[in-house]
């Protein structure tokens, strides 16, 4: 479905039946399998609209509003300067996805689920809905194209490539960044348990945006510095976050680009979920950056998803299926497998040595393959 496209209201063949029960005493209580998948298939496909209303719900603040308590879609209008019946309408429908409640009383709150769109949140989920909703909901629309062509159906849309079309426009690299956050969150304390980080002194983190993943790692092991490196739009969040952290003191914020030069001498290299973000040439780049910065006993640590080298239909699966897609029609790029990571790897003259799992990501370590090995 394209943005700001009119949703279509279809009544199943599921719905149709059951108010045709009372009139046909001889037909079976249950839908037919048949009609299971027909009803399945429909609510795959009518199903975006529940993106979208999450999307406005995170950007109208909504959660922040009813933070105090109940209020009725005319005070919420009013403060939000929407139109009163139309917001009643959505705060409605929200009720249908277990977002908001409606009172007795007319008035609205926000459920459990629904308070992960808070700002305030610990688990906060607000970025990265109205990252998706907004930001990314126009980039799918187009997968057609990057499925015909390989190629990001986002540098169709900006004329950019990569993470530039942030440069220009501080409010989006802050949504942006801020929903690495709170995706990384998600991801830090599996990473932290899985991998032993105490051997490491000091812990360049590639790409590591506000420094959620590294301020986790230095508050694990309270011996080891870090670096954190990133594009300048990223620079500045960083560092509030580690004077918030009270880590400051242990960590540095270094802006720079990684297909020129990353900081040297570090006895750890992480790269968390910027592999996925290029192809293989450029994948390739990132990597011989970080291999000539390193010592020879240094560690190089992707965290990402390792995709299973043939899908089900599993949710954990789908979860993956997802997140390589969007990679190809934001990116050019892809998920890859045990496999292709070796392969990867290997060509840009390292070596996978272990691969340790960490939940909905895992942690690849990979070493430099000496001179005297590669002949």
């Amino acid at each position: 479905m394209l943005p700001n496209s009119p949703d279509i209201e279809v009544t199943t063949r599921a719905s149709v039946e059951a108010s045709m029960q009372p009139q046909m005493s001889n037909t079976a209580s249950t839908a037919s399998p048949r009609t299971e998948m027909v009803d399945t298939l429909l609510e795959m496909i009518n199903g975006s609209w529940i993106a979208q209303a999450i999307a406005v719900t995170a950007e109208l603040n909504l959660a922040d509003l009813l933070r105090e308590g109940p209020l009725s879609s005319t005070d919420l209008a009013a403060v939000t300067r929407t139109d009163a019946p139309s917001l009643h309408r959505l705060l409605r429908a929200l009720t249908t996805i277990s977002i908001c409640h409606e009172s007795d009383d007319g008035r609205f709150c926000m459920t459990e689920m629904g308070r992960l769109l808070g700002s305030d949140s610990p688990d906060s989920l607000r970025c990265w809905s109205m990252w998706w909703g907004k930001h990314l909901w126009p980039v799918w629309g187009n997968l057609q194209y990057s499925v015909t062509t390989g190629k990001s159906a986002r540098t169709l849309l900006t004329g950019t490539q990569g993470f530039k079309h942030l440069e220009n426009d501080p409010t989006a690299a802050s949504t942006f960044n801020q929903a690495l956050v709170e995706l990384t969150r998600l991801t830090t304390s599996g990473v932290v348990q899985a991998y032993d980080f105490s051997g490491c002194q000091l812990i360049v983190d590639v790409g590591g945006g506000y420094g959620e993943l590294l301020s986790a790692i230095l508050c694990a092991n309270p011996n080891s510095q870090g670096i954190l490196f990133d594009l300048p739009h990223a620079t500045e969040g960083a560092r509030r976050h580690f004077e918030q952290s009270d880590l400051s003191n242990r960590c540095n914020v270094v802006a720079g680009d990684f297909f020129q030069s990353v900081p040297q001498g570090a006895d750890a290299y992480v790269l968390k979920s910027v592999i996925h973000d290029w192809n293989d040439d450029k994948s390739r780049e990132i990597l011989t950056t970080c291999r000539n910065a390193m010592p020879d006993d240094a560690r190089l640590l992707l965290v990402e998803r390792v995709m299973p080298q043939r899908l089900e239909a599993t949710t954990t699966h789908q979860s993956a299926a997802r997140s390589d897609l969007t990679m190809l029609v934001a990116l050019g790029a892809q998920e890859r497998t045990e496999i292709e990571f070796r392969n990867l790897l290997h060509s840009a003259g390292f070596e996978l040595t272990r691969i340790y799992p960490a939940g909905m990501v895992s942690v690849l370590e990979a070493h430099r393959i000496s001179k005297l090995h590669r002949q």
